[in-house]
């Protein structure tokens, strides 16, 4: 079983990274530092490396604190990719208006891959020491 949520969870955190890195080029980019915001592509490429670097720690580490940063990286995207659907929140601080109420198949691709990432990982997080102790 522990070989089993290590995958889902790298695989759904490399389907993320794969279609954050992908749609970095077409966020908006603006000039750097324009009215303190972020610009989207910096915010997409961070996403894409942040989900590639906890899915590799989770394959190489399979302990509660890997599990945990996984389960942040998958669920924080699943959290923004729905809110900046449902609701048009505007600009959040140095986060800038990301609202897009259009549903397309990367959308669904994304989703899948966090969703299943932040549900592995949770399910690793409660159970690593347990399967760890019947090796």
């Amino acid at each position: 079983m522990d070989i089993l949520l290590r995958l889902l969870v790298a695989v759904g955190l490399a389907v993320d990274a794969w279609v954050h890195w992908d749609f970095a080029p077409e966020m908006e980019p603006g000039p750097r530092g324009a009215g303190g915001a972020i610009p989207g592509d910096d915010l997409f490429r961070a996403q894409a490396i942040l989900a590639a670097v906890a899915g590799v720690l989770v394959l190489a580490w399979a302990r509660k604190w890997t599990y945990a940063i996984a389960f942040l990286v998958a669920g924080s995207a699943v959290g923004a990719l729905l809110l900046y659907y449902y609701v048009d929140v505007g600009r959040l601080g140095p986060i800038p208006a990301m609202h897009d109420p259009h549903w397309y198949s990367e959308k669904t691709i994304c989703l899948i891959g966090e969703g299943v990432a932040t549900l592995a990982a949770a399910v690793g997080f409660f159970v690593v020491n347990r399967l760890r102790t019947q090796e």
